[in-house]
């Protein structure tokens, strides 16, 4: 006989008003109500409560659709699955305890209401713009093989969050759905171009949800929203099945999460070689993600970067995030001093626009393909458009040595490693700048040094692929969080997670809510 979950009205007036009532914890599941730790706030928690029956999925969910819908001026979700993901809770709120516990025994996050980005993963049957009007209504033909596994893991997508046009910039602000504002202070930027996602996590519409990282773009977003961002190492998490790998390599997906142990879960679930992987990093320690949470990672060599490879003056806030970051690093024991190689930046850097220009041709060429049409320019954004026209003139020359670079940094980036375990530098030379200085409709010039102030410390590790993560280290005194940015050797996740469990406790933060009240209706 199936046993079916009795009414309960108290509670779904619980679950329903968590919007009006809990701005300072999250989204509120009975019995998180009044939570303050990161277990009590997290995905993990999440599914513990659906796995044991206390939480119906369809519950879950509507109380996430909820929280979207009482904060409409925060932007954070664009496109809506929410029908779709409602057939699903409603299928799964339906089973029976045996059934629940067969259909949970395979699937952690069985369950969990999910966000992806809006950006280059697809859901079968939904639209997925890349923040572009040209692709406003863009139906995917199939699903994307991160988004397979996510499925398989239990979740249950109900949307995608905003990006700005391509992912093009560090902000998220387009012209297609306007600027999702951080919800630290909604005059300034969340970062980009997982700003989406940064923004949705902050404001406890969920408290883990897919990113992606092409210069940055998990781990910047993460900074300016005071949550943990990890960027795996290249390879480690499929992009494909359409593109195996995204902008040549620059490109990674991941997500942003409150707790260190959604991620390292959500890695766990993720991580490993598609149909046609041809590079995959190796393993790193043995045992799972969750596992490098429980294992002290030892004394660590930690070097310091207080400089980036640009003359980028670095902000008093970041440095102090930097800073903060490495007493505590010193308090359990590492090492830290600091170092940094010597690198040929011209050859290193010179291939980023290429490479992205090119990403950005390929999948403006398709659209046309699809649609018998040519793109039109007021269908994109103006730097983005004029990137594409000056990716139509580059050569395979340059194409050939944008790798070559990338491969360049790689190669003096490890042999860096063979004397330190770990690279500590600020995620980014400013604190979350104000919305509107890094939109993609100004002159290139001014767009560029904005740019700058956001990526000089994160995007060369897209370039050579190493792993990176922004954990919270400080706030500023007017209330925005600032990240510290940490570096770990080729397939070393493991190494990341485990230093950032110990910070994670050293150090907590999921604890700190921002005030919602900006924007709701």
């Amino acid at each position: 006989m199936t046993d079916h979950l009795a009414p309960n009205p108290q509670r779904r007036l619980l679950l329903q008003g968590a919007v009006a009532g809990a701005a300072a914890t999250g989204l509120a599941l009975p019995g998180m109500a009044s939570a303050k730790t990161t277990a009590a706030q997290d995905a993990t928690a999440w599914a513990e409560q659906l796995r044991s029956g206390e939480v119906t999925p369809l519950e879950a969910l509507e109380a996430a659709i909820a929280r979207v819908d009482a904060l409409p001026k925060l932007n954070a979700v664009v496109i809506r699955d929410f029908e779709l993901a409602r057939t699903q809770a409603k299928k799964l709120s339906a089973l029976g305890r045996a059934e629940r516990a067969e259909a949970t025994k395979n699937a952690p996050l069985w369950g969990v209401p999910f966000l992806i980005k809006d950006l280059g993963q697809y859901l079968q049957g939904t639209v997925t713009t890349n923040g572009c009007a040209f692709f406003k209504d863009a139906v995917a033909a199939h699903s994307s093989t991160l988004v397979q596994r996510y499925q398989g893991a239990g979740l249950n997508l109900f949307g995608k969050t905003a990006s700005p046009e391509f992912g093009m910039t560090t902000t998220t602000e387009s012209r297609l759905y306007g600027a999702t504002p951080n919800p630290w202070n909604a005059a300034h930027t969340t970062g980009g171009s997982s700003g989406g996602t940064a923004a949705a996590v902050a404001a406890g519409i969920v408290p883990l949800a897919h990113a992606s990282d092409g210069g940055g773009s998990i781990r910047i977003p993460a900074a300016h929203c005071g949550l943990f961002g990890l960027k795996p190492s290249r390879g480690r998490v499929p992009s494909g099945p359409d593109v195996l790998e995204g902008s040549m390599g620059l490109s990674i997906h991941h997500a942003i999460s409150r707790s260190v142990r959604d991620s390292a879960l959500l890695l766990d679930l993720t991580a490993g070689p598609e149909i046609g992987t041809r590079v995959y990093p190796p393993g790193g320690a043995p045992g799972s993600y969750l596992q490098a949470l429980l294992q002290r990672p030892g004394k660590l060599r930690i070097a310091l970067w207080r400089k980036n490879y640009f003359g980028v003056p670095v902000h008093a806030d970041c440095l102090a995030a930097m800073d903060a970051a490495a007493k505590a690093c010193q308090a359990m024991g590492h090492h830290l001093e600091e170092k940094m190689p010597e690198l040929p930046v011209q050859e290193i850097y010179a291939g980023m626009g290429p490479a992205m220009g090119a990403a950005l041709l390929h999948t403006i060429t398709r659209r046309e393909q699809q649609l018998g049409r040519a793109v039109r320019e007021d269908e994109m954004e103006p730097l983005d458009w004029a990137t594409l026209q000056q990716a139509k003139k580059a050569t395979a020359q340059q194409l050939y040595a944008a790798r070559l670079g990338f491969d360049k940094a790689g190669q003096l980036i490890d042999a860096f490693f063979a004397d330190y375990d770990l690279i500590l530098s600020p995620t980014t030379a400013v604190p979350a700048q104000k919305l509107g200085v890094l939109k993609l409709d100004q002159p290139f010039q001014s767009y560029a040094r904005e740019a700058m102030n956001s990526s000089a410390f994160t995007s060369l590790f897209n370039i050579s692929g190493h792993p990176a993560m922004s954990v919270p280290a400080h706030w500023t005194a007017d209330g925005l969080p600032v990240g510290a940015h940490f570096v770990a050797p080729y397939g070393r996740e493991d190494r990341l997670l485990a230093l950032a469990a110990q910070l994670e406790q050293a150090t907590p933060w999921a604890q700190r809510m921002p005030d919602l009240t900006p924007f709701k209706a």
